[in-house]
This record gives C-alpha cells, sequence and structure tokens, in this order.
C-alpha cells in the first residue's frame, strides 16, 4: 500500500532474496550479532550473490525484538533508511527472512532488481 502511495509496482517475491533475508536472520540468532556485515565481513551484495542472484542493484533492512509482522513494518516506516529502501522503485523483488528463536525475533528484507 505504501509503495503505490509513493507512486510504486508491487515487489514480487524471489525464492533466492528469500534465501539470503533467512540466511541472515539464522546467523544473526546463532551468532549473537545485528548488523548488516556478517563477523566474517560478508555484506547482503554477498549473501545476495551467494544465493544465485543477479542484481543490478539491492537494498537490506534489518530488524530485532519487533513480535508481528505489522509491528516491524512500523519501525522500519519510522526509519529514513528503511523506508527508503520500501519505497524504491526500482527495486521490483523481495525476500523475507524471520528467525523466532528466544532473543529475536530477527527480522530480515532483501529487496533486488534483477540484471
Amino acid at each position: 500500500m505504501e509503495r503505490a502511495k509513493a507512486g510504486c509496482g508491487p515487489l514480487t517475491d524471489n525464492a533466492r532474496l528469500d534465501a539470503a533475508a533467512k540466511g541472515l536472520s539464522d546467523d544473526m540468532a546463532a551468532r549473537n550479532f545485528f548488523d548488516h556485515t556478517d563477523p566474517d565481513g560478508h555484506d547482503p551484495g554477498d549473501r545476495i550473490t551467494a544465493a544465485g542472484y543477479n542484481w543490478s542493484s539491492y537494498g537490506e533492512n534489518i530488524a530485532r525484538g519487533q513480535q508481528t509482522p505489522a509491528a516491524v513494518m512500523d519501525a522500519w516506516m519510522n526509519s529514513p533508511g528503511h523506508r527508503a529502501n520500501i519505497l524504491r522503485c526500482s527495486y521490483t523483488e523481495l525476500g523475507v527472512g524471520i528467525n523466532t528463536s528466544p532473543g529475536g525475533p530477527w527480522w530480515t528484507q532483501d529487496f533486488g532488481a534483477p540484471a
């Protein structure tokens, strides 16, 4: 709905972006970190590429602790950088990963524009 208000088309789910997002959420939970760059130095582009997604551009949102999808979306929409990713019309595909281990949940959105 927010993308439509901004003049953007809807996002299409992409299984490769889902895999990259789920991988980061699981890794953050397992290794107890919260960052776009993992302890081994891999950034979102590295993970998205490793998942087999051929991108021309990408973006990533992460969050921790919000208990519902509505709560995490509210948090992201009230953060300028996260909101910008959600409303960037050039992104056409999305992957989502959630890990609900104790201490979380950990949320990841990976956005992409295919090459």
